[in-house]
């Protein structure tokens, strides 16, 4: 299973032909690759993905998905994961 989680730009730079933000999620800020995603600037939300922000997402759906990332967390849920040397995907 892959997770993907929104995140906010906060700015933008290029670096050796790529182009890079600052996202922030949840209070972390972490650098991602914004190539896949050209029209995405500062203050709109997007879902990364192993460092790779692979498509924009309005505000009110980064949200919902707060929210609900919230209530797992307090319910005490896991986000399953894939044990190690499979693909965590049914054959």
């Amino acid at each position: 299973m892959c997770l993907a989680v929104p995140g906010r730009i906060l700015g933008t730079e290029e670096r050796e032909e790529s182009r890079l933000g600052r996202v922030e999620f949840g209070g972390i800020v972490r650098e991602v690759c914004l190539d896949l995603v050209p029209e995405a600037g500062v203050g709109d939300y997007v879902i990364v993905h192993a460092g790779f922000a692979i498509s924009r997402l309005d505000a009110e759906e980064a949200e919902r998905t707060y929210q609900l990332l919230a209530e797992m967390e307090r319910a005490g849920e896991e986000v399953p994961t894939a044990a190690p040397g499979t693909t965590g995907q049914a054959d």
